[in-house]
């Protein structure tokens, strides 16, 4: 037990045996939106070490997703703490898509008793990166072999998110993209910014 007055400490390393633990699948194919860089595909499945549920070395590739439009926004242009602003040129260079699943995805849930079945905790999803990019790569060798991770957003716990590995990209189709400035897309927008209290700045004329 930690002493009294201290605050949490850095969360554990994956267990050395978490190969052989049953790890909490669910299993979905339920439709996804992605808010995305215009100048890449909607599909576009990356890497990068400053990513949460990255790996550590590019050995697989993630698409990062949200269950709904709420979620694809704090995940992106909104996960900045403490900067509750946004700029017309941000928003300009991004388009936001709506997947569908080809077939039922298999996640592991890292939203509920799933944390503590696999000796992890929320600070998995909140806590520092490098410590979840190791237990990313852990699940990812896991033999279920799941097609990725379920987890909540950091900035919004109520939304949920999940990080697609590569191997399941044949699962995930674009079902419609648009630009996220599209005018049949003004009042979702507006209240997105509305929930999370989000100033819009015109930059549209700044050289």
């Amino acid at each position: 037990m930690a002493p009294k007055g201290t605050g949490p400490t850095p969360h554990p390393e994956p267990p050395d045996d978490l190969h052989s633990r049953t790890i909490p699948l669910l299993t979905t194919q339920q439709s996804w939106t992605r808010i995305f860089r215009r100048q890449q595909s909607p599909l576009y499945f990356g890497w990068s070490p400053d990513r949460r549920l990255d790996p550590p070395t590019q050995v697989y590739r993630g698409l990062y997703v949200a269950a709904d439009a709420h979620g694809a926004f704090i995940e992106t242009l909104g996960h900045q703490t403490g900067i509750r602003l946004v700029t017309t040129s941000a928003l300009q260079s991004r388009g936001v898509a709506i997947l569908r699943s080809r077939a039922p995805l298999r996640l592991v849930d890292l939203t509920a008793a799933g944390l503590a079945q696999i000796g992890a905790d929320e600070r998995l999803c909140a806590g520092e990166y490098t410590i979840a990019q190791r237990w990313s790569l852990a699940l990812f060798r896991h033999p279920a072999k799941p097609d990725g991770l379920y987890y909540r957003s950091r900035h919004d716990p109520s939304r949920m998110c999940a990080a697609i590995f590569h191997r399941a990209a044949r699962k995930v189709t674009v079902e419609h993209h648009s630009a996220l400035t599209d005018p049949q897309l003004g009042s979702v927008l507006a209240e997105i910014l509305n929930t999370y209290h989000f100033g819009l700045i015109d930059d549209a004329d700044e050289p």
